[in-house]
């Protein structure tokens, strides 16, 4: 049989680890889903980093504007109701690669 002493002890024990169940799990849930709110899927560091990303992309859809508005600026220079003389000039030379014997050609893109 145990003696008297180590029943008080074992049962104060039982008692007090009781009464730390409660605060333990609130503990262990709060770090859980702190740890989740920071590294999870969606969590703080996946806010960052899609941020990031569609930073570079708006960026990237701002040159893509930039160029679609330079080639539709062109475009509108061939319009058949109103060609404009040196737009129609300047393709017709690359196209068919006729110069003028005293001009200088410059090739570029």
């Amino acid at each position: 049989m145990i003696p008297l002493p180590v029943m008080d002890s074992l049962y104060e024990l039982r008692r007090r680890a009781r009464g730390l169940v409660v605060p333990t799990l609130c503990i262990l849930a709060a770090a859980y889903f702190g740890y989740h709110a920071v590294q999870g899927e969606r969590g703080l560091i996946a806010y960052i980093q899609y941020s990031l990303e569609v930073q570079r992309v708006e960026a990237e859809l701002a040159l893509i504007r930039a160029e679609r508005e330079q080639l539709g600026h062109k475009v509108a220079l061939l319009h058949p109701d109103h060609v404009d003389p040196d737009m129609l000039d300047e393709q017709l030379r690359r196209i068919l690669g006729l110069a003028h014997p005293d001009e200088l050609i410059v090739f570029g893109q």
